[in-house]
């Protein structure tokens, strides 16, 4: 985040009330141990949100806010600066004023390093307006759509170009510029879509290239087959990988550049039918832990988290399947309890962000190091807290439970469908139903859904058959329910922004299954089932990941219809 003086920061919030002048000097001092920025910590810890400090920022550099969602933007303007500047200087151009100043939406309306090499750049004078995350976004996106037209035709040129070259090894291949101007497309497309996971695909005839969006399989291209070996050789040799291992599974990672950003690239390939699959995970790497607030936690949830991880041993599980945001919770956790008197320990599958001061051990079956066997050399660190990525078999298991038991606070995921189902996976997997009980302090579930595009967003009355539909869908998932189903809902036209899709972004929907001394011993009792717990969770107040969807679907941050697809899934 833009860097304001702490003073001015510390002046205004105490004024108004938001925080103690003692705290914010606690916080300062923790921002400097961490090397983060005040302002981060401010938002992740609840005392403002990032809109409060955008409106700060803005009033102390006396600048307007571009708020380039409510603006149309003028895209010959927008091109007169391109894509590569615009992302190395954070700056948009999204208008012109009768008497030829630009306007320029950005990071930093106070480098005036930036704004005269803009001037100069450009031949005109500019006024700058302080641009927020999302407006840059917006921008980033109208230059894609030109991007998607350049990336099919260089894939294209490469191919050609490729398939005209004489035969020589794979690995001489895969160093060509053809084939490296191919796999760099694909990364560079998919990071200006923002697209989360790349599928290369080997079919009997072609390859199907597909990107995850916003959680969302979608098909980009096919092209000739003939160069898939030269592309997987590329791509494992970015990798790190075994060139001539065609019968295993391997993974590897790589960093690749986008302008100014890095982003960590997982890759895993498998054999398939007709060669190999490629997948590639795309990581930003400097992406800051979001607090609960920005994952989508509501405020009674993250008053259920707070008192939990205030305990000094037990076990906070987060489930939900794969691709659900299990991990980016975890770390929000790890984040709030990463203090200087906290010595904190992880095993990870893999390592996805790097926390300052937080010991993190990358798991490697080749070197003997998997969950069960990390976990056993953890508890010889004298750690506060631990964190295993997952708990994927019974040793695992057994060892966390014991973890747990012994004054140490143990965060981990599972992979079960709601919060009730953890009980008796555990209890599966050979752990006591007593020591089920006794360790665990709160179970986590959660699913990601995609937000509405705030570019398009329109409301509507929902008629009578959704209402009912509706109705008796929440009498399934909670038959205590007294959520009202709202006059009116909210969807999004489709846009240019959004790619007409409706939706831009992802958030999550949780229910957090609180373990007090009730449940403990309806989990050691003789009429313990996944039924009864469920009931006596939702008598106790839960609310269930369907309720909270549709709280966020009632006020505008989400669609029904999005809720239920992933809760249905």
């Amino acid at each position: 985040m833009l860097h304001v003086p702490p003073q001015k920061l510390k002046e205004v919030l105490t004024k108004e009330g938001l925080i103690t002048s003692e705290k914010f000097d606690n916080l300062l001092n923790e921002a400097k141990r961490m090397n983060q920025n005040i302002a981060d910590l401010l938002v992740s810890g609840g005392f403002i949100t990032v809109d409060y400090f955008y409106d700060l920022v803005a009033n102390y550099f006396g600048v307007e806010k571009a708020e380039l969602s409510g603006r149309k933007i003028d895209e010959s303007v927008l091109r007169k600066l391109s894509e590569d500047l615009a992302r190395q200087k954070r700056a948009i151009i999204f208008a012109q004023e009768p008497d030829g100043v630009l306007d320029a939406a950005m990071e930093d309306p106070s480098d005036l390093e930036a704004i005269s090499f803009l001037e100069k750049h450009l031949k005109s004078k500019i006024k700058p307006y302080l641009a927020t995350a999302d407006d840059l976004n917006r921008g980033f996106a109208l230059y894609s759509r030109r991007i998607g037209e350049d990336f099919k035709k260089i894939i294209e040129e490469n191919i050609h170009a490729s398939l005209q070259k004489k035969a020589g090894s794979v690995e001489e291949a895969a160093k060509e510029v053809p084939i490296v101007a191919i796999v760099d497309g694909f990364l560079s497309y998919a990071a200006s879509l923002k697209a989360s996971d790349i599928h290369i695909e080997i079919l009997e005839d072609e390859i199907l290239v597909r990107y995850r969006i916003d959680g969302v399989l979608h098909e980009i291209m096919r092209i000739p087959k003939e160069v898939h070996p030269a592309i997987v050789a590329r791509i494992k040799l970015l990798g790190g990988l075994k060139i001539d291992e065609h019968q295993k599974p391997q993974d590897g990672r790589f960093r690749y550049q986008v302008g100014p950003d890095l982003i960590d690239v997982r890759v895993a390939i498998i054999p398939v039918f007709y060669g190999e699959k490629i997948e590639m995970r795309l990581l930003p790497s400097a992406q800051r832990p979001l607090s609960l607030g920005e994952v989508g936690m509501l405020e009674n949830t993250i008053k259920i988290i707070e008192e939990n991880i205030k305990k000094t041993y037990g076990m906070i599980l987060v489930c939900g399947p794969t691709g659900s945001g299990k991990t980016t919770t975890l770390y929000s956790i790890l984040n709030i309890l990463n203090r200087p008197e906290v010595n904190i320990v992880t095993i990870e599958d893999p390592i996805e962000y790097d926390i300052k001061y937080i010991n993190q051990t990358q798991i490697n079956p080749l070197a003997g190091i998997t969950f069960a066997s990390g976990l056993r050399a953890i508890l010889r660190q004298d750690p506060n807290v631990i964190m295993v990525g997952e708990i994927r078999d019974e040793e695992t298991a057994e060892i966390a439970v014991h973890s747990a038991l012994t004054g140490h606070l143990l965060l981990s995921s599972l992979h079960t469908n709601d919060a009730a189902t953890a009980v008796p996976r555990l209890i599966d997997m050979k752990i006591a139903p007593f020591l089920v009980a006794a360790v665990l302090n709160a179970i986590i579930a959660q699913r990601l859904v995609r937000k509405i595009c705030l570019d398009c967003i329109e409301s509507y009355a929902p008629n009578q058959e959704v209402v009912d539909f509706l109705n008796k869908q929440l009498k399934e998932f909670n038959p205590e329910s007294t959520f009202k189903i709202p006059k009116f809902l909210y969807r999004g036209r489709g846009c240019q922004s959004c790619g007409n899709s409706g939706y831009k972004g992802r958030i999550g929907i949780f229910e957090v299954l609180n373990v007090d001394e009730e449940i403990r011993k309806l989990i050691i009792g003789q009429d313990f089932s996944l039924d009864n717990l469920n009931a006596l969770a939702r008598k106790k107040g839960m609310i269930t990941m369907f309720e909270d969807g549709l709280q966020k679907a009632a006020t505008g941050i989400t669609t029904v219809e999005e809720v239920l697809r992933v809760i249905r899934e």
